[in-house]
């Protein structure tokens, strides 16, 4: 993997593919670039397509207190690198991280993401705050892999295949991404969705979400798109959290297609 360095020194791992408009996919909670790797094979023939590994994560570096303007930042190095500009697709956590980006000034062409885990309303709000407190328990007090099943039981992963899950060899993976589970918790915030910051995203966005997703999450992304300048919303039939490549490649491929469409009339 390449590397670039962020402006805080933090040097972080990407992988680029492919020849065409630029596009770089935000992988979500406990992801890499080799999480991405699927639909970014699949995007390539039409983009040119960067994966990277987010902080703390993988091959990328990390430096501590977390913030999420230094994810920002490593955010606008890689688009930077790319020529300034890009389009960006951006699942679960980071979906959140790339509207988080546009808001604050980072140049995108187009921006996609896929249900970012916003949990508006009382009772969501409260079931965050509930997650939060027992995620930094578990993690102060050393339980990494208890951190890691409590957000695939809060994602709706079953017990059954979390239990197998952890005699998988991708299992010590998992756990040694762990602390970036706060990054993540601390990047949402209270979970409620920053309608304030949000109204600066200039980016024409679209906002995806799953079919056979829990009502909440179908929910929390519609109401994300009525907070959202220049955004529409779409529902996958058939699709869950665990969004399958090949689904959704053909949507960002239209969706992205019109900057390139953009920079031919020009």
């Amino acid at each position: 993997m390449d590397k670039i360095l962020s402006r805080d020194g933090t040097l972080i791992a990407y992988r680029h593919r492919g020849e065409g408009p630029p596009v770089v996919l935000v992988g979500g909670s406990l992801g890499t670039a080799a999480t991405e790797a699927p639909l970014a094979r699949l995007l390539a023939p039409r983009f040119h397509v960067v994966t990277y590994d987010r902080r703390g994560r993988g091959a990328s570096g990390d430096s501590g207190p977390y913030a999420r303007e230094r994810e920002i930042e490593d955010l606008a190095a890689l688009i930077a690198s790319v020529g300034g500009e890009a389009s960006v697709f951006g699942v679960g956590a980071g979906g959140a991280l790339s509207l988080e980006a546009q808001a604050a000034g980072v140049p995108m062409d187009l921006l996609a993401v896929y249900e970012p885990p916003y949990t508006p309303g009382a009772a969501g709000l409260r079931y965050k705050a509930c997650c939060t407190s027992r995620l930094h328990q578990l993690l102060s007090g050393g339980d990494r892999a208890g951190a890691v099943e409590l957000y695939l039981s809060v994602t709706g992963v079953p017990a059954d295949l979390i239990a197998r899950m952890r005699r998988a060899p991708l299992w010590s993976g998992l756990v040694a991404m762990a602390h970036t589970l706060a990054y993540d918790d601390a990047l949402l915030g209270d979970g409620s969705i920053p309608a304030g910051r949000f109204a600066a995203v200039t980016a024409r966005t679209l906002v995806i979400c799953g079919g056979f997703s829990p009502t909440p999450a179908r929910m929390s992304t519609r109401a994300l798109a009525d907070a959202l300048p220049r955004a529409r919303h779409r529902t996958l039939t058939g699709q869950t959290r665990d969004l399958a490549p090949q689904a959704v490649a053909p949507v960002l491929a239209e969706f992205f297609a019109r900057d390139l469409y953009a920079r031919r009339a020009c």
